[in-house]
C-alpha cells in the first residue's frame, strides 16, 4: 500500500511539474517575460542544474532589460560549473547593452579557451552560432583545428559560409567534407541542392559546377564523377550526366544500373535526345533480357512516333523479328502489347491487334501486366468506336488498381473517352476530379479538358462546335490526320471570333507540328499570339513556337525572346520553369 501511496503521489508531481514547464514555456512565446521570469525561477530553483531553466531565465531577465542580474546569474554559473560558454552569454549581455568593448573582451576570453583546450569548442561554438556571431563562430572552429587536426568542423563552417552569402566558401568546405566522409554526401547533396536553381540566380550553380569540373580533372576518384553527375540531373540535363556515367562505368562496370537509372530519368522528363542515346549505349552493353527488351521496345516506340508511311514495312517486319528473337512470354510484353499498337493505329488493322492482346491475357501475368494489357485493348475498342466496350475495361482497371496511378490513367482515358462520345456532362464530372490528381501529367491533361468543355458550354450552350472539335480531337486520336485537319479547318471558318477559335488554331499547330510542317504550325500559334494575348492558351503559342525555332529550324535568336515571354508575363504556367532554363541557357547563363 505505501508503494502504491508512493507511485500515486510521483505520478501528480511529475503531472504537475511539466504543466508548470509548459505553462513557462507559453508565457514566454507569448513575450509575457515578467511572468515566464517568475515561472522558470521556480523551475530553476527545483533543477538547478538544468541549462534550458537557466537560459530561458536569464533571457527574461534580458528581455525586460535586467543586465545587472544577468549579469550575475551568468558570473555564478560560471564560477560554479567552470561552463567556458558561459563567457560567450557573459560578452553577449555586454552587447545588448551596445558595449561592444566589454563584449569583445569575452568573446576573445571564450577563443582563448579553446586555445587551451580544442574540444571546449563544443560548446562555444555552438553558443556564437545559437546568438548569430558567425565570425567568432568560425574562429572558434579554425582554432581548434589548428590545435587539433583530428577534429572536423567543416560541415559546420560550410553552413556559416551559406549563411554569410560566400557561396563558393560554402562549397569548398562541403565538398571538402563529402570526400572525408562519404557517408554525409546525401546530407550535403541536399544542402546544396537548396541553393540551386533560385529565380533570377545563376551564380551558385556555375560556381558548383566549376568547383566539381576542377576536382574530376584533378583527382581520378570516379566519387567526383558520381558528383558531379548527380549536378547534372538535379539541372536536368541528362546528356552531360551520362558523359560522367559512361566515364564511371569504364572504371567500375558494376555501376551499369546507375546508367539504366538514368535513362528512365531522362525518359521520365522528355529528354528524348539524351534518352536514345544512353538506351543505345544501354544496348551494346548489355546482356540482361529485360534490359535488351525494354531498350528495343523504347528505340522502337520512338521510331514510330516519328515515322511516315514508307517506314512502316520496315517496322513491322523489326517487330515480328524481335518477338521471335524474345519469344511470347511475360518477359517480351512490352514488344507485344507495342507491336498491337502499331498495327491498329498505324496499320489500320484492329482486328489483329485485339488478337495478339487476347493471347497475351493469358500468359501468368501480374496484375499490373495484365492493366497493361486490358489499357491497350481498350485502346484499340476505342479505336473502333465501340465506346462502350472500351468504357468496360478503363472501369476494371480502375476497379482493380483504385488511388494507383495506372488507374488514375485509366480514369483519364475513361473521361476522354465520355468526351470523344459528346457526352460531355459525364466528362466533365470526370475532369473535375483528375484535375486534382497526384499526379501532375493526368491532372494538366483533366484541367485542360475541363476548361476547354466548361468555356465552350459557356459560350455555345448547344454546344454544336464543341461536339465537332471532339470528332476532330477522336479523328486525331485514330491517327487519321489529314480528316482531322479539315475538320479543324471547318471550325475555324465557321466559329471566327467565338470562344472556340483559339484551342482551334492551338489544335492545328500542334498537329501540323507533329507532321514536321513547322511554318504552318507557326502561322496557327502567331494567330493566338497576335488576336487572342488574353486567352488561356497564349503562354503554349509562346512556349511551342519557341520550342520549334530552337529544336527544329534551329534559330534560336527568335526563340530567345519568345521564351522570355512567357518568363515575364505567364509565371503560372506549366511551362514557365523549362522556358526559363531555355532561356538562360541561350543568353549563356549555363556557359563557363
Amino acid at each position: 500500500m505505501k508503494h502504491l501511496f508512493l507511485y500515486i503521489f510521483l505520478f501528480f508531481s511529475l503531472a504537475s511539474f511539466a504543466q508548470n514547464e509548459q505553462l513557462a514555456l507559453n508565457y514566454f512565446e507569448k513575450g509575457d517575460f515578467e511572468k515566464a521570469l517568475i515561472a522558470y525561477e521556480e523551475l530553476l530553483n527545483d533543477k538547478p542544474g538544468n541549462n534550458l531553466y537557466f537560459q530561458k531565465v536569464l533571457e527574461s531577465h534580458q528581455q525586460l532589460s535586467h543586465f545587472e542580474k544577468a549579469n550575475e546569474m551568468i558570473q555564478a554559473r560560471l564560477d560554479k560549473y567552470k561552463q567556458p560558454n558561459m563567457l560567450v552569454e557573459l560578452g553577449y549581455n555586454y552587447q545588448l547593452q551596445k558595449d561592444e568593448a566589454k563584449a569583445k573582451k569575452f568573446y576573445d576570453k571564450a577563443l582563448e579557451k579553446i586555445e587551451e583546450n580544442p574540444s571546449n569548442v563544443y560548446a562555444i561554438a555552438v553558443n556564437f552560432e545559437k546568438k548569430n556571431l558567425l565570425d567568432y563562430a568560425l574562429k572558434a572552429y579554425q582554432i581548434s583545428t589548428s590545435l587539433e587536426p583530428k577534429l572536423n568542423f567543416n560541415y559546420q563552417m560550410a553552413v556559416i559560409y551559406g549563411q554569410q552569402g560566400k557561396t563558393e566558401m560554402m562549397i569548398e568546405k562541403f565538398l571538402e567534407e563529402a570526400q572525408k566522409n562519404p557517408q554525409s554526401q546525401i546530407m550535403i547533396q541536399n544542402h546544396l541542392s537548396r541553393f540551386m536553381n533560385e529565380d533570377g540566380e545563376t551564380s551558385f550553380n556555375d560556381s558548383l559546377r566549376k568547383a566539381l569540373l576542377i576536382r574530376t580533372q584533378k583527382d581520378q576518384d570516379i566519387f567526383w564523377n558520381k558528383f558531379l553527375s548527380w549536378f547534372f540531373v538535379q539541372q536536368k540535363d541528362y546528356g552531360k550526366a551520362f558523359i560522367q556515367e559512361k566515364a564511371i562505368y569504364r572504371r567500375d562496370p558494376e555501376s551499369f544500373s546507375d546508367i539504366v537509372n538514368l535513362a528512365q530519368l531522362a525518359i521520365e522528363e522528355g529528354d528524348e535526345e539524351s534518352a536514345i542515346e544512353i538506351i543505345n549505349f544501354v544496348l551494346e552493353n548489355t546482356q540482361d533480357l529485360d534490359l535488351q527488351i525494354f531498350a528495343h521496345s523504347f528505340l522502337l516506340e520512338n521510331r514510330i512516333e516519328k515515322a511516315t508511311e514508307k517506314d512502316y514495312p520496315a517496322i513491322e517486319a523489326e517487330l515480328e523479328l524481335l518477338l521471335k528473337k524474345f519469344g511470347i512470354s511475360p518477359y517480351s510484353l512490352s514488344l507485344q502489347t507495342l507491336q498491337a499498337h502499331f498495327i491498329t493505329f498505324n496499320r489500320n488493322n484492329p482486328e489483329q491487334g485485339r488478337a495478339i492482346l487476347k493471347k497475351a491475357l493469358e500468359l501468368p501475368i501480374n496484375r499490373y501486366q495484365e492493366a497493361e494489357i486490358k489499357m491497350e485493348l481498350a485502346d484499340i475498342l476505342l479505336f473502333e468506336e465501340k465506346f462502350n466496350q472500351a468504357l468496360i475495361y478503363y472501369s476494371q482497371i480502375e476497379e482493380d488498381l483504385k488511388n494507383d496511378e495506372v488507374g488514375h490513367e485509366a480514369s483519364l482515358k475513361s473521361a476522354k473517352t465520355s468526351y470523344f462520345k459528346a457526352d460531355f456532362v459525364y466528362a466533365t464530372s470526370q475532369f473535375k476530379v483528375l484535375k486534382s490528381a497526384s499526379t501532375q501529367l493526368i491532372a494538366n491533361d483533366a484541367l485542360e479538358y475541363f476548361l476547354l468543355i466548361n468555356d465552350n458550354t459557356v459560350a455555345d450552350s448547344t454546344q454544336v462546335a464543341l461536339k465537332k472539335f471532339a470528332r476532330a480531337d477522336y479523328l486525331l486520336y485514330q491517327n487519321k490526320t489529314q480528316e482531322a485537319l479539315v475538320q479543324f479547318q471547318n471550325i475555324l471558318k465557321e466559329n471566327k471570333g467565338n470562344e472556340i477559335e483559339s484551342v482551334t488554331l492551338l489544335r492545328l499547330g500542334q498537329t501540323y507540328e507533329k507532321m514536321h510542317d513547322y511554318n504552318s504550325a507557326l502561322s496557327q500559334y502567331q494567330n493566338i499570339i497576335d488576336n487572342h494575348k488574353e486567352g488561356i492558351y497564349i503562354d503554349e503559342a509562346l512556349y511551342f513556337s519557341a520550342e520549334i525555332y530552337n529544336n527544329d529550324l534551329k534559330t534560336p535568336e527568335k526563340a530567345k525572346p519568345l521564351y522570355e515571354a512567357v518568363l515575364f508575363n505567364h509565371q503560372d504556367s506549366i511551362y514557365f520553369i523549362e522556358a526559363r532554363k531555355k532561356f538562360r541557357q541561350l543568353r549563356g547563363d549555363a556557359n563557363l
